[in-house]
């Protein structure tokens, strides 16, 4: 019987998300697809409390609806608990419906594969953002093991906010203390949308940051953002964004589909010519 799943969301029309497990079904042999369920902001509690009725295995979630999922779920791993929010949905034996967030699995195996040895140099992580993004970014680097989280936002009532939920290994600072901090740092990861295109650009300064400290962005659309650029330009290690899109999305094949994908340098190609980008 062919296993269906999908990604749901408003809108959908625009995620990419079929062409990765397209070719994770293509590449496995297995009998099944993967498509688009545009789901209207009215409709979500009802499709998510009654996604038995669906017809598939399973899905992915996106924006707007990720906090509706989670609170459709009968069960929720740690990091949808922490996030408050799902991204990853599929039904177990008895029909119920469990929830997963992936994105900071994600993050953290993009990290993984692109800078071997990155979470093995000693200093604090450095968050820019305060959103649902940074918040699986600093959930996902605390159960690395950092001793240390700054979380920098322009509106500093946010980040403290943020570092309340998660405790005191997390600390908020304000965008004029960046400078102080980023001397400490062996990592910096961009959450906001600045750099991403048709925004403004990321402007900051990284003369303090030392030169062995890895600079990343979740944004992939450029795929080198002005950011990396200019981290690349001074000598520091970076990774780009696009690694994480991959690596959130193993967990939720694997549950439908029974078999854990590889994220490999040929799907990575593949979503960069879809995105019109020569690697």
């Amino acid at each position: 019987m062919t296993i269906r799943a999908a990604v749901t969301g408003w809108p959908v029309k625009h995620s990419r998300s079929p062409l990765v497990h397209g070719y994770w079904l293509k590449k496995y042999g297995i009998d099944g697809e993967y498509g688009r369920v545009a789901v209207a902001p009215e409709e979500a509690e009802a499709f998510y409390r009654d996604f038995a009725k669906s017809g598939l295995a399973g899905c992915n979630v996106t924006v707007p609806h990720k906090e509706t999922a989670a609170k459709a779920c009968d069960w929720l791993d740690d990091a949808a608990k922490a996030m408050g929010a799902a991204n990853t949905l599929w039904l177990d034996e008895e029909d119920r419906l469990c929830g997963a967030n992936t994105d900071g699995i994600g993050f953290l195996g993009n990290l993984d594969q692109m800078a071997p040895g990155w979470d093995s140099i000693s200093g604090a992580a450095v968050v820019l953002g305060a959103g649902g993004a940074a918040r699986a970014v600093i959930w996902a680097l605390l159960r690395r093991g950092f001793p240390s989280v700054y979380i920098v936002n322009r509106t500093f009532e946010k980040a403290e906010k943020l570092a309340k939920d998660f405790g005191s290994d997390s600390i908020a600072q304000t965008w004029d203390n960046l400078g102080e901090i980023l001397g400490t740092a062996s990592l910096l990861v961009n959450t906001t949308s600045l750099g991403m295109e048709g925004q403004p650009a990321m402007e900051i300064d990284l003369d303090p940051l030392p030169q062995n400290a890895l600079v990343t962005d979740i944004v992939y659309v450029p795929i080198q953002t002005g950011l990396l650029r200019q981290a690349s330009e001074r000598g520091n290690p970076t990774a780009d964004g696009l690694g994480m899109l991959l690596h959130q999305a193993v967990p939720g094949f694997e549950k439908w589909y029974g078999v854990r994908p590889e994220v490999t340098s040929e799907l990575r190609s593949l979503i960069l010519r879809d995105l019109g980008v020569d690697e």
